[in-house]
């Protein structure tokens, strides 16, 4: 079978744009060694469909995904870092391609040559956010994880640990945050990361926000867009500096009135 990416054109831009998006969460400092995946929805870029082959690594999944089912996405590989990945994204990302019923996938590489390399170890938690998607009907492709230390700096503030004050806080420091952000975004208290209850609990919360921030570890976001998705997740983070930069120069930062934030957010309705 011909390379992947040789034989689209589509996708090529796509791992293109993933590769750029993983060197902006590296320079940033977000993805220390192997944190940070993004999975991308790709079913759409592929005009005849990949056939389930013996050729392809088959994994079974611990639990079915019945809405996913003959769904394509793009993910980036267990272990490998987003420097990495800017490099190369063939050898850092992979294709999984899900069988009928959702319960098993099989690992297709971009490239013929390239080294055979596992999804995710959150993928349970992405797969989770796609199938949730999926059965509100909604347009978004793109879930990305990142370790945004801004953000998660705030949730060792006992105060922060909470979806109103959390927000209350994000849309008060620069208008633009309730503008790109108006739905705000949801907590999630620490749990054990890659494991199935903090999966449940993300796609609960994301459910009614593009934004879910992980006590103590990261964010979670999803989007039509890879670039789209980061600047969710890069807002929200020049927030989270404006307070500590306050903070730290002995200012108290100032609070937005609820009718300036109602007028904020109506503005949201112009982009």
């Amino acid at each position: 079978m011909k390379e992947i990416l040789e034989q689209n054109t589509a996708l090529q831009h796509l791992a293109g744009e993933m590769a750029e998006v993983a060197g902006y969460l590296w320079q940033r400092g977000w993805a220390e060694r192997n944190a940070g995946n993004i999975s991308v929805n790709i079913s759409d870029l592929f005009q005849d469909e990949i056939p389930e082959t013996s050729a392809y690594t088959s994994i079974d999944l611990s639990m079915a995904y019945p809405k996913l089912a003959g769904c394509s996405f793009l993910v980036t590989c267990t272990g490998k870092r987003m420097r990495d990945l800017a490099r190369n994204p063939s050898q850092n990302a992979v294709i999984i391609k899900m069988n009928e019923s959702g319960s098993r996938y099989q690992l297709i590489p971009l490239k013929a040559d390239a080294d055979t390399c596992l999804p995710t170890s959150e993928l349970p938690t992405h797969l989770g956010i796609h199938q949730m998607i999926a059965e509100r009907g909604s347009d978004e492709k793109v879930v990305m994880h990142t370790h945004t230390n801004e953000l998660v700096a705030l949730t060792h503030a006992k105060e922060f640990c909470n979806r109103e004050e959390l927000n209350r806080l994000l849309w008060s420091m620069h208008p633009e945050t309730a503008i790109f952000v108006p739905e705000g975004v949801g907590f999630v208290p620490y749990t054990v990361p890659g494991s199935e209850s903090i999966a449940a609990e993300t796609t609960r919360t994301l459910h009614n926000h593009d934004v879910a921030i992980w006590e103590k570890h990261g964010v979670f976001a999803i989007g039509k867009e890879i670039s789209a998705t980061f600047d969710l997740i890069d807002i929200l983070a020049k927030s989270a500096r404006i307070y500590f930069m306050c903070r730290s120069a002995n200012i108290e930062p100032g609070r937005f009135l609820d009718a300036e934030l109602v007028e904020l957010k109506l503005l949201s309705l112009k982009f």
